[in-house]
C-alpha cells in the first residue's frame, strides 16, 4: 500500500525543507508538494513535524551467547523495541568462538536472524585464524553482502584477537576492499587488572571501571590504528568511551589516515558513579565494556562528535536480566557485560544533542543514520529521503514528551539505564519498507519481515592499492 505523509518538514543529513512524501512498493516514489498521490494511500499527517530516514544502529547483539549465558533480547523483540523508537535498521554481529568455523557461524546467525522484524545486516568477527579463516573472509564479501571484519582485543582465553590476528586479517580486508573495526581494549592488561583487583578483594561492580581505565582504551585504540595505518586499510573503532581514544581518531585523522570512530548514547551521558551505587543489581545493570568513563570524558566526546571525529552513534545493544547478571554476585569479571539502549538511542540523542544545541537537526541524522549508511556503504539505499530510497521513515515529533523507563519500553531486559529520564523530541510514526510499524503507542511489527541487507565492499576504490599501497575508500562524512 502506499503511505503518502503529508503537511512535515523534511530533514536529511544536507538539507531542510517543506515536502510531502509518498512511498509505495517500499521504497519513496515522491518528495514535493502536489504530489500525485495514488487512491487509497494511506495517509500520515506530518503536520508540525519533522520526517527523517530512520536511525540505523550500526552496534547490536541480539540473541548473543556471552559469558556463559545468551542475551535476553532476540532479533524480533530487539527490531521491535527498535521500531519504537524510531531505528529502522541494525547491524549486528556474528562472532564465532574459538576454533569454531566461521562459515558455519555465519549460517548460525542468519538463522536466528530470520525472525527480524527490520531490515539488518551483519559484521563478522574474527577470533582466530588459519586458512579456512582467510577463504572464509573472501567468500563472505563476495556472496554475502559482508563488508566489515570486527576484531575484539579483550576477553582473553575467548574471543579476544592478538597483533598477529590482527596483521593476518587486516591484510586480508584490504585484499577484499573491506573495513576493519575493533573494540578497543588491551586485553592483556585487563586480564592483569581483574586479577589484581580481585586480590584486594574488590569483588563487586566497582572493580570493572577499576580493572579497565581509560588508558587501556587509548593503547589499543591507538595500536589498532597504527596497524591499521601500515597495512593501507581503513579501520572503525566502535563504542569510543573516553578521551584517549579518542586523542588516537583525532591524531591519526588529523594525519589524513582513514579512520572512523563511533560513540555510544550511553558514553556520553552517563558516568562511572554508577559503579559505585550501594545496590548491586543497580551497579551491576551497567557493567558494559568499555566502562562509563569519570566526568569529563561525556563532554570530550560530545566535543569530538561535534568536530566529527566521531562519526556514528550506536547503542552495543546487548541485554542480560538481573539474574543473569547475578552470576558475577562474587567476582565482578564473572558479570555478563552489556547494557540495552536501542529503542532510546534517538531519543537521547535528540534531547542531549539537538535541545541543547549540540547538534543540529541535520547532523543529528547524520550521526543517527546518514554516516553509518555512507561508511558501510548502504547508502542511498538507506540514511537518506530521496527517490529510490528504502521507505525507512520517521515523523518526529519536536514538542513530544516521553519519560524512559523499564516499566514501559519495549525492549526485552529488566532494566533502564535511562530510567526516569525525560525526553522531548519523540518518533510518533515509523515506517519500514514502507510500511507503518509504529504509530502513537500502536506497535505493528511483523515477525520475519525485515530483510538481510548486503553491504557491497569497496574493491573498485581499492583497485590500485596492491600496486600502490594506497586506498581511496568513500568519504562517509561531510563534516570532515
Amino acid at each position: 500500500m502506499a503511505v503518502h505523509i503529508k503537511g512535515g518538514t523534511v530533514v536529511t543529513a544536507e538539507q531542510t525543507f517543506r515536502a510531502d512524501v509518498l512511498s509505495a512498493g517500499g521504497v519513496i516514489v515522491e518528495v514535493g508538494e502536489k504530489l500525485d498521490v495514488p487512491a487509497g494511500a494511506e495517509v500520515v499527517d506530518a503536520g508540525g513535524c519533522y520526517v527523517m530516514p530512520g536511525g540505523i544502529d550500526p552496534h547490536t547483539h541480539m540473541e548473543l551467547p556471552f559469558m556463559g549465558t545468551v542475551a535476553s533480547e532476540d532479533f524480533f523483540s530487539g527490531t521491535t523495541a527498535a521500531a519504537c523508537g524510531g531505528t529502522t535498521m541494525i547491524i549486528d554481529f556474528v562472532i564465532p568462538g574459538p576454533q569454531e568455523d566461521v562459515m558455519e557461524a555465519y549460517r548460525k546467525w542468519r538463522e536466528w536472524s530470520e525472525k527480524a522484524a527490520q531490515d539488518y545486516s551483519f559484521h563478522v568477527a574474527i577470533t582466530w585464524w588459519d586458512d579456512t579463516v582467510h577463504a572464509a573472509m573472501e567468500t563472505l564479501t563476495r556472496d554475502h553482502g559482508v563488508n566489515s571484519f570486527k576484531h575484539f582485543m579483550a576477553y582473553k582465553g575467548a574471543i579476544m584477537a592478538d597483533d598477529e590476528i590482527l596483521v593476518n586479517s587486516f591484510t586480508r580486508a584490504r585484499e577484499l576492499g573491506a573495513l576493519c573495526t575493533v573494540h578497543a581494549e588491551n586485553g592483556e592488561l585487563v586480564f592483569k587488572l581483574q586479577q589484581e583487583m580481585l586480590d584486594k578483594g574488590i569483588t563487586g561492580p566497582e572493580g570493572h571501571p577499576l580493572s579497565r581505565p581509560p588508558e587501556v582504551e587509548g593503547e589499543a585504540a591507538n595500536r589498532a590504528i597504527r596497524i591499521a595505518q601500515v597495512l593501507d586499510v581503513p579501520i572503525y573503532v566502535v563504542h569510543n568511551s573516553c578521551k584517549d581514544s579518542l586523542e588516537a581518531i583525532t591524531r591519526a585523522r588529523n594525519e589524513g589516515q582513514r579512520v572512523f570512530g563511533e560513540v555510544l548514547a550511553g558514553h556520553l551521558i552517563i558516568d562511572d558513579s554508577v559503579y559505585r551505587n550501594p545496590d548491586w543489581d543497580f551497579a551491576a545493570a551497567h557493567v558494559m565494556s568499555p566502562p562509563f568513563r569519570p566526568k569529563g570524558h561525556q563532554e570530550a566526546l560530545w566535543k569530538g562528535l561535534q568536530a566529527g571525529m566521531l562519526q556514528t552513534t550506536a547503542t552495543d545493544h546487548c541485554c542480560f536480566c538481573a539474574p543473569q547478571k547475578a552470576m558475577g554476585k562474587d567476582n565482578f569479571a564473572q558479570i555478563p557485560n552489556g547494557t540495552a539502549g536501542v529503542e532510546d538511542r534517538m531519543h537521547v540523542m535528540w534531547h542531549h544533542g539537538v535541545n541543547t544545541g549540540r547538534l543540529t537537526m541535520n547532523e543529528f541524522v547524520a550521526v543517527t543514520s546518514t554516516n553509518t549508511a555512507k561508511i558501510f556503504n548502504i547508502h542511498p539505499q538507506k540514511g537518506t529521503v530521496s527517490v529510490g530510497a528504502d521507505a525507512d521513515l520517521v515523523v518526529w515529533d519536536p514538542e513530544k514528551e516521553r519519560t524512559i523507563s523499564r516499566d514501559t519500553h519495549h525492549q526485552n531486559i529488566d532494566f533502564n539505564i535511562f530510567e526516569g529520564m525525560t525526553v522531548k523530541g519523540v518518533n510518533v510514526v515509523t515506517l519500514s519498507q514502507g510500511n507503518i510499524v509504529y504509530q502513537d503507542g500502536d506497535v505493528r511489527t511483523v515477525k520475519g519481515a525485515g530483510r538481510y541487507i548486503n553491504r557491497p565492499t569497496f574493491a573498485p576504490y581499492y583497485s590500485a592499492m596492491e600496486k600502490n599501497r594506497v586506498y581511496n575508500a568513500p568519504s562517509a562524512v561531510d563534516r570532515s
